[in-house]
């Protein structure tokens, strides 16, 4: 029997709870990649949010749900960068302590500015284990609160709160596509869909290198990766036991795109929207241009999750 679904109230209920505390980020179009896809294409700007990403949204929802005894005590999360930046930028503004765990192949410049906005970095091994392990040893020393990057609700529908936007902008969307990695954003999106779209189909994009969640679609139960060399680097994350349910029942299906496919698409952006975003929310770009005949004469809403990008290792 499948778990029921956080309600339209919840999700009501966190856009008004953070909904002030977050950019209304903007939505842009392309006469260009219209024309590429055939589609009516509506780009979510999250790489304009504060931190530089839709993680802001989760990471604020998540410790503004704490207690003032949990907060006093700090937060902790493991994160490839995005939701690291932005759970010590929530935790500042809120005057709390922030210890984020990092993995050594993170790019320079997301660990950057998680020093920047007063984070506290713990380097590890890439790997999930490692992560996990170093966060529990802060949990334990020091009383922290674990917040899940992708795989807690509060940050599922901290998230969804991007997803209710676009609707509002744009409430006859057909299609809504996300990236996937941890699987927070496109379960979130998938409950605004569910809520706030009309008849809204809702698809996944993710790298072929680590393609755990079409895998995971298709077995029904979660699957994990053995390589995590994409450049998408925040995709390498596999899906949680409470994203997934969500996933399980919202998500129509998930498209799989090559490395080469992704830069392109990444490419694309750069020159025809004149903005910056990272090789992660380029992955529903190339999607839609893999694969135009599923789109084609439809109205699409692509979250473009962030901005975060090195610089020094582009790959044009």
């Amino acid at each position: 029997m499948s778990k029921p679904l956080p309600s339209k109230q919840d999700l009501e209920h966190t856009y008004a709870q953070i909904g002030h505390l977050v950019h209304r980020t903007p939505v842009l179009s392309s006469r260009l990649i219209n024309e590429i896809s055939g589609a009516e294409v509506y780009f979510k700007c999250e790489n304009f949010q504060k931190s530089g990403s839709f993680k802001m949204r989760g990471a604020l929802n998540a410790i503004s749900n704490l207690s003032s005894a949990q907060q006093r005590s700090g937060v902790v999360t493991h994160s490839s960068g995005n939701f690291g930046q932005a759970v010590a930028l929530s935790a500042a503004n809120l005057g709390v302590e922030a210890h984020i765990v990092m993995p050594i192949n993170a790019p320079d410049v997301k660990k950057k500015a998680v020093t920047q906005y007063g984070g506290n970095i713990i380097q590890c091994e890439a790997t999930l284990e490692a992560r996990e392990r170093n966060a529990g040893n802060i949990v334990a020393s020091k009383g922290a609160s674990f917040l899940h990057p992708s795989n807690q609700i509060e940050v599922i529908l901290g998230n969804a709160t991007a997803g209710m936007e676009l609707l509002q902008d744009h409430p006859e969307l057909d299609v809504l596509m996300t990236p996937v990695g941890g699987g927070g954003l496109l379960a979130g999106n998938a409950l605004a869909a569910h809520y706030f779209g009309q008849d809204c189909t809702v698809i996944g994009a993710e790298p072929a290198l680590v393609d755990d969640a079409y895998r995971s679609l298709l077995s029904g139960k979660i699957e994990g990766n053995t390589r995590t060399d994409t450049i998408a680097d925040g995709l390498r994350t596999t899906l949680g036991s409470v994203n997934f349910p969500i996933i399980t029942q919202l998500v129509d299906q998930i498209i799989r795109v090559e490395e080469d496919e992704i830069i392109s698409a990444l490419k694309l952006v750069w020159e025809r929207l004149k903005i910056i975003i990272e090789p992660s929310c380029a992955v529903p770009v190339a999607a839609l241009l893999k694969e135009p005949e599923k789109f084609r004469g439809k109205r699409v809403g692509i979250i473009l999750s962030g901005g975060n990008v090195d610089l020094s290792k582009l790959p044009f």
